[in-house]
């Protein structure tokens, strides 16, 4: 056991502590939501679907982070995000109607997105690229575990208690507050291994990586929106069950996490993003089907572990970057994450009112179309070693655009 002057100096330990606190305040939030709406707003489908197109707004804009790094440190910048992101939740119950469910989120989504896209820079920068899928495999184990702490409490004080929802979304932000700044006081300011470009990057030898990091954005969307959603309004679950079911996956995510860091690092990251991509276009399909709650439920966790190998695409990418252009091509990332989650629920929500099965069948077009960029990883990618096969003809031409802002 590590003395805790020990702890201090490691900025290991500061990632660990960030991904616990995060997903300990999220989870309430999202764990609550489909039922929040439904019985304090009676949203549809279509508003549900503009709420998540409203809160993917900030990660859309999640290139801006570049710029609040002329003033602010990223290790400054990640735990004032995680501030601002447990501010919002706490403020979300007292607004239980449309437009103040749709402030409450984006303002919560600012923290979420400005947080998770300094905490991925500072993580490729601050790991050694041969221990970064295992470390990003307990990163998901620690989450996992906050996470289930966040569930049982819903469990617990709602089911059995009977607090409200308000309450819950105060307890929950209010912690998140109290731990970020025992974390502010308590670890040092570590310096960066690494000057990074304080401009936006956008270079051709990366777009592999942005093509995967697209498909992602617009196929998660489907999972994180729509596949909850249908656990509510189709299957009538309710809190408690959600919450069961939230615990349930993140009990598979505590166990298996780590190995999956360590497959990746062991078959690569072609291999371990093959395996997720046909395990999803299998469930998509098997979404649109399902008629038994139980089925249901069955492949949503399965669904949920298989996000796990996304770790591949990151640990990918820090093979092949220049170390300089990790924080800003982070931002940028998260862009081209958003760009279609932006626009995608909100138009699905409306194909949802019409065939929620076509909704799933379009996620399983879009898990065709990363597994089909994923067969173009390298065995050993590297910088110069970007991509197996170049159809653009990009191979040793300048970079698409370098731009200073």
């Amino acid at each position: 056991m590590p003395s805790l002057q020990a702890i201090r100096q490691n900025p290991q330990f500061l990632l660990l502590a960030m991904a616990f606190v995060m997903p300990l305040t999220f989870s309430v939030w999202n764990a609550l939501l489909n039922n929040f709406v439904i019985d304090a707003a009676q949203f549809n489908g279509a508003q549900i679907g503009l709420l998540q197109s409203l809160r993917e707004v900030p990660g859309f804009l999640a290139f801006t982070a570049i710029f609040v790094l002329l003033v602010l440190k990223e290790q400054t910048f990640a735990l004032i995000s995680l501030a601002v992101m447990s501010i919002g939740i706490a403020l979300t119950g007292w607004f239980p109607f449309e437009y103040g469910l749709y402030a409450t989120t984006v303002l919560m989504s600012i923290g979420f997105h400005y947080f998770e896209t300094v905490n991925q820079s500072l993580t490729l920068q601050w790991l050694d690229k041969q221990q970064t899928a295992e470390f990003m495999g307990r990163q998901l184990a620690v989450k996992s575990c906050a996470s289930l702490l966040a569930y049982g409490a819903i469990w617990i004080l709602m089911e059995w208690w009977g607090i409200s929802y308000n309450a819950m979304y105060m307890l929950a932000g209010g912690a998140g507050l109290i731990i970020v700044l025992t974390l502010w006081l308590l670890f040092p300011r570590f310096s960066q291994p690494s000057t990074q470009h304080k401009q936006l990057v956008l270079r051709r030898r990366y777009w592999l990586y942005y093509g995967l990091t697209f498909f992602s954005g617009a196929r998660r969307q489907i999972f994180v929106v729509f596949a909850a959603f249908m656990m509510v309004e189709k299957f009538g679950y309710s809190v408690g069950e959600i919450s069961l079911l939230f615990m349930l996956n993140y009990v598979f995510n505590l166990l298996f996490a780590p190995s999956i860091g360590r497959f990746i690092a062991r078959v690569g990251e072609r291999r371990a993003l093959v395996v997720e991509y046909v395990g999803l276009i299998i469930l998509f399909i098997s979404y649109g089907l399902v008629e038994t709650a139980w089925l249901g439920a069955t492949l949503y966790v399965i669904d949920h572990l298989l996000f796990a190998m996304a770790i591949a695409m990151k640990t990918y990418f820090q093979k092949i970057a220049d170390p300089r252009d990790i924080a800003s091509t982070s931002g940028v990332s998260f862009t081209i994450n958003h760009i279609a989650a932006v626009v995608i629920p909100a138009l699905l929500g409306m194909v949802w009112l019409v065939s929620p099965s076509m909704v799933f069948f379009v996620g399983a077009g879009f898990a065709c179309c990363s597994l089909l960029l994923s067969l173009n990883i390298p065995a050993l990618p590297m910088s110069g070693n970007e991509v197996r096969r170049n159809p653009f003809g990009w191979a040793n031409q300048p970079d698409l655009a370098v731009e200073k802002v």
